[in-house]
């Protein structure tokens, strides 16, 4: 498959503000791995939350403060991200450019729980 990234659909996601996903590569073409590229725009962000899945992550564009677990991080274009199963995570952007990144996750069932429910 070679499909180009202006042809992904972009999904708001109901959890964040101004924060879009796209699937790039999904359990339908790949039976392990899926990979997601986010954009959150600026004065966009997603809430503390975790996942049962892993996160494997490459930043292409922006800056964000990134909390993980009770580390906070301000991460830039070309940082590598790792985020483990079931620790809380959040995103807010720095600045006028959007934030954006590769994000790769497991084929697995995946729970998002928002943190004020944990």
């Amino acid at each position: 498959m070679i499909k180009n990234l202006s042809n992904f659909e972009k999904e708001k996601i109901s959890g964040g503000i101004n924060t879009y996903k796209q699937v790039l590569i999904g359990p339908d073409i790949a039976p392990n791995f899926a990979m997601r590229k986010f954009i959150i725009e600026p004065g966009g962000f997603m809430p503390l939350h975790s996942n049962t899945v892993e996160h494997e992550q490459l930043v292409l564009n922006g800056k964000a403060e990134v909390i993980i677990g009770e580390n906070k991080y301000e991460v830039k274009k070309d940082d590598v991200v790792y985020i483990p199963a079931g620790i809380n995570h959040s995103y807010k952007t720095i600045g006028n450019e959007s934030f954006e990144f590769i994000c790769i996750v497991p084929n697995k069932e995946d729970k998002i729980i928002i943190a004020e429910n944990v």
